[in-house]
């Protein structure tokens, strides 16, 4: 682990996807001092959102060797490269350090804990933000600035260093039910805009609106099942939400499939599989939906040629 040292108020965001570089662009603005941590190096972060194109002077570091411990450690990576995170986990986590990760999915606090020491604060955070990397180190907003996190002190303190940010952080009592709820919604529109390589627009189509219920019907039962508090009001009220949606706003899956990237469906339609088999519950049409999203993930738009 690293020594101990670090700057007060310091915040390190690991990941500099679209979520990732948006996270560090809004504390930067209200003073944080932030530093992002990525895989391949880029010279500088631009964010345009509806304010306009802003460069946001945020420290932006490759090399773990090169960092120390800081006060936050923010881990905006897909949820399948959480174990990537490990050598900045070692760098940055000192005495006092809170982990919050900010992923997709359910479970996101149990995915960090087997690379961080027993005694740290890793609190899960569900993100609705609709955010898209454009090229290496620029990111466009397209709507949304809202997380939520577990109620408590840990929560409390998350929400004050956001505070003065677009964000609404949300202190939730019930997080099994608000995660599952989320995981609702992203089971829906990853896959069918990852699959069909359209943006939510396509949820004006009454066939994917048929699709997407039936999707949503089985994901309310293994969601009760798991002990959240989910019906049909919850999916009646996401697809609504995406049919007003207007501009280009898309999905982090859809965005990864057409730059050929490996996708996140393990975690997301994956985790609606695997509870739905713990708990002995049909889901057919999420399994179809699985085996053709695996068979895009990691696949450029020529596929196998």
């Amino acid at each position: 682990m690293a020594d101990g040292t670090r700057q007060a108020g310091s915040v390190a965001v690991i990941g500099s996807g679209g979520i990732g570089g948006y996270l560090a662009g809004a504390l930067e603005r209200v003073g944080r001092a932030v530093t992002l941590c990525v895989r391949t190096p880029f010279d500088r972060l631009v964010v345009t959102d509806a304010a306009g194109e802003r460069e946001v002077p945020v420290r932006i570091v490759a090399d773990p060797g090169a960092v120390t411990a800081a006060d936050w450690v923010l881990v905006t990576t897909k949820a399948q490269d959480t174990a990537s995170a490990e050598p900045w986990f070692r760098r940055l986590v000192g005495p006092g350090t809170r982990v919050v990760v900010v992923q997709n999915g359910v479970g996101q606090a149990e995915r960090a804990r087997p690379h961080l020491p027993a005694d740290v604060t890793v609190l899960p955070a569900i993100i609705y933000c609709s955010v898209e990397r454009t090229a290496p180190g620029r990111i466009t907003h397209h709507g949304s600035t809202k997380m939520s996190v577990p109620a408590g002190p840990d929560g409390t303190a998350f929400a004050e260093l956001f505070a003065g940010t677009p964000f609404e952080v949300a202190q939730e009592a019930d997080f099994v039910t608000v995660a599952w709820r989320k995981l609702l919604s992203n089971a829906v529109a990853n896959p069918i805009t990852a699959l069909t390589l359209r943006r939510v627009a396509v949820f004006n189509e009454p066939a994917i609106q048929d699709l997407a219920r039936g999707l949503m019907d089985e994901v309310i039962r293994v969601a009760n099942a798991e002990g959240a508090r989910l019906t049909g009001e919850d999916a009646t009220r996401i697809l609504d939400g995406y049919r007003r949606m207007t501009g280009d706003g898309g999905s982090s899956m859809l965005y990864d499939r057409l730059a050929g990237r490996p996708l996140e469906h393990a975690h997301i339609t994956g985790a609606v599989v695997a509870a739905a088999e713990r708990h002995g519950i049909d889901v057919p049409l999420n399994r179809a939906i699985l085996a053709l999203v695996g068979a895009a993930s990691g696949q450029g738009l020529a596929g196998d040629r």
